[in-house]
């Protein structure tokens, strides 16, 4: 039989240019040692150029971009529209997940805990504290903790104009939870493991999930068996609410304050999650027994396509 063709989406133009172009590359090297014809395309803004860069005999599009266009829904309808199966989720689940206040909505509504938030426009920001510090700043649809900040009491908050804030005129305000930050990934149906992250100084930003030695994961994480089992009950749930398919990864807060009643307050579910060496899933996947190469295998055998 001949081998698939598989083309594998990178680069792009979002603020995860970088480490999109990382993922793409690790996933491009495991596909072609696990056999299969490997193609790769540098996705550009040109929709024309895009169609044009897949090739006709492409079986199945591989996606390994982050951010926006890659993971919100919109290279997910462009391949629906070209009915070319895809690995990770569809256009609906996709765009969802990255609209962070409309997944909290989805989480709430499946019973999921999530944090109290609000909505603000810089105006209400500059004006001073919409909620009690500390609290924590983020775009509405960025990934890899572009944009997020963390105001706690004594700190000089600086001004949110374009300049210092260019995510939009909005951002969701959020109560911080205190407590450990685990992660757990999702395979289809089920829960991998949990991983517990530890930043190096300050809290889990761009900087500590992408530079080595910025971050200490802990897989698996060092929780009691029944709050593992509830994070991991949890994740499924949240990937199921939001309709994501293949793999994604969940992020939580846990709040153990109170050790005979820990909180688990979900943050996020990431529907295109990093694939770089220093990446959460395949290091849980490895944990689950799963090696990068079949991981990859697995995401390609089951794409799909939404048109």
């Amino acid at each position: 039989m001949t081998a698939k063709h598989v083309t594998v989406l990178m680069g792009g133009f979002s603020t995860e240019r970088d480490v999109s172009l990382t993922s793409g590359k690790a996933c491009a090297e495991a596909l072609a040692k696990a056999g299969y014809r490997v193609s790769t395309l540098d996705v550009p803004r040109d929709v024309r150029a895009i169609v044009a860069g897949i090739a006709p005999d492409t079986d199945v599009v591989f996606n390994a971009l982050h951010g926006r266009f890659g993971e919100d829904g919109c290279i997910q309808g462009i391949l629906d529209i070209m009915e070319i199966p895809y690995t990770h989720s569809g256009r609906l689940a996709s765009a969802l997940a990255m609209d962070k206040p409309m997944a909290k909505h989805v989480f709430a509504a499946a019973g999921i805990p999530v944090a109290r938030d609000l909505l603000a426009d810089r105006e209400t920001l500059n004006a001073g504290d919409p909620m009690p510090r500390p609290y924590v700043v983020k775009p509405f649809n960025e990934g890899s903790s572009v944009g997020v900040r963390i105001v706690k009491p004594g700190d000089n908050l600086p001004p949110y104009s374009a300049e210092t804030w260019p995510y939009g005129g909005a951002a969701m305000v959020e109560e911080y939870i205190p407590g450990r930050e685990v992660t757990v990934a999702v395979l289809g149906d089920r829960a991998l493991g949990v991983t517990e992250i530890r930043p190096a100084e300050g809290f889990y930003d761009y900087a500590a999930k992408y530079t080595e030695g910025k971050a200490t994961h802990i897989c698996p994480a060092p929780l009691p068996p029944e709050t593992t089992a509830l994070v991991m009950d949890l994740a499924v749930r949240a990937h199921a609410a939001l309709g994501c398919r293949g793999a994604s990864r969940a992020d939580f807060r846990i709040d153990d304050a109170d050790p005979r009643r820990p909180r688990a307050v979900i943050l996020e579910v990431n529907t295109q999650p990093g694939m770089t060496p220093l990446s959460l899933v395949p290091e849980l996947a490895r944990h689950a027994g799963i090696g990068f190469e079949e991981l990859v295998s697995w995401m390609v055998e089951n794409a799909q396509c939404d048109a």
